[in-house]
């Protein structure tokens, strides 16, 4: 099943890029290098694009994969960065999505009629996002220039501190209720994002910054790539209270395939079952409702279940989701159309 086109809450290729875990042919072409996004396996697993993460890492390593196989963790948020470092490598990887555009790998999109015709003509639909602001200067330029550039999502912290607001750690079991919320240059963001139609994105934000957001934001609640705290108690997810605030601004939640935030046990297995991610699926329509439930991958910046493995195994989820009775109507909303409708109105189209 290569229909209907996924269209996908987060991914991590520009950091593989950055990083040259993936090469660049003459032709634009990305070639797969072990990792789990590339041409081939997008027209394999009907891939019809998403939100391109422009992310920061820092000194230490961001694979917690061995510690995230015991029975409990908390890792340690990392030290906040530096401005002057980080916008060094942010700019490389907006340039790198540039560069694919130009060599007609995919397409730029900055509103859902660009997402709809790049789909249906065949071309890889990228939303510019950001994942941690800590490219971005408290007076702005940076993000009034990457605005111009396309970007059109943004997350305030990925899993550390930045001058905007605190993220949330990797930490099970635990709720996301973790520590301090946006600081008041990160309100300000929050502000000047509306006012640009810039999404912002709840994920890796711990609970006093979720609230803050909503609290100061006049956009659909939007969380990219996050999933049930009810299911799995990880810091990383969502309480009921969260999806009902999410669900009461009109809002939206991508099933995350990361499996530490999908198990019951919390782990990094890739032995988990697909089933796994339809118990959440139907956590979350039935918290949120049908139409704000979409899927937020994380490919290329997490172990996702087997039975997938990358963009190509997107059959199996599809097949899976048919066999547990959604039927087309609603694999289409699930698949790309819920994502369309919050990105519509969180533009003001």
């Amino acid at each position: 099943m290569k229909e209907p086109l996924i269209f996908d809450g987060h991914n991590d290729l520009l950091l593989r890029l950055h990083n040259k875990d993936v090469a660049l042919d003459d032709t634009g072409v990305f070639g797969d290098g072990g990792r789990q996004i590339d041409l081939h396996k997008a027209e394999v697993g009907g891939f019809g694009g998403g939100f391109f993460a422009i992310f920061v890492p820092g000194a230490e390593s961001i694979s917690h994969n061995d510690e995230m196989m015991k029975e409990a963790y908390d890792l340690p948020l990392p030290p906040m960065l530096d401005w002057q470092d980080a916008i060094k490598v942010a700019l490389s990887q907006a340039a790198i999505l540039i560069e694919l555009e130009q060599r007609d790998a995919l397409r730029i999109c900055r509103n859902t009629a660009d997402i709809r015709a790049a789909m249906a003509g065949g071309r890889m639909a990228a939303v510019m996002h950001m994942e941690g602001a800590e490219a971005i200067d408290p007076d702005f330029n940076t993000l009034e220039v990457l605005h111009a550039a396309g970007l059109r999502s943004l997350g305030p912290v990925w899993s550390r501190p930045t001058r905007y607001g605190h993220g949330v750690p990797f930490r099970f079991p635990s709720s996301s209720d973790t520590g301090d919320g946006l600081t008041p240059d990160g309100v300000r963001l929050v502000k000047r994002c509306n006012a640009l139609k810039i999404m912002i994105d709840l994920s890796h934000m711990n609970e006093a910054g979720f609230w803050d957001v909503a609290r100061n934001s006049d956009a659909p609640l939007v969380a990219t790539h996050s999933n049930a705290g009810a299911l799995t108690l990880h810091s990383r997810n969502l309480s009921d209270r969260q999806l009902h605030a999410i669900r009461d601004s009109d809002g939206m939640v991508g099933l995350n395939f990361a499996v530490a935030f999908l198990r019951e046990d919390g782990r990094m297995d890739e032995n988990t079952p697909i089933s796994r991610m339809l118990d959440h699926l139907d956590y979350l329509m039935a918290e949120l409702g049908e139409d704000r439930v979409g899927m937020g991958s994380d490919f290329d910046g997490a172990a996702v279940p087997a039975e997938i493995g990358t963009i190509a195994g997107l059959p199996a989820l599809r097949k899976a989701m048919v066999a547990r009775g959604y039927d087309a109507a609603l694999m289409k909303k699930l698949c790309h159309e819920n994502w369309l409708r919050v990105l519509g109105t969180t533009w003001g189209e």
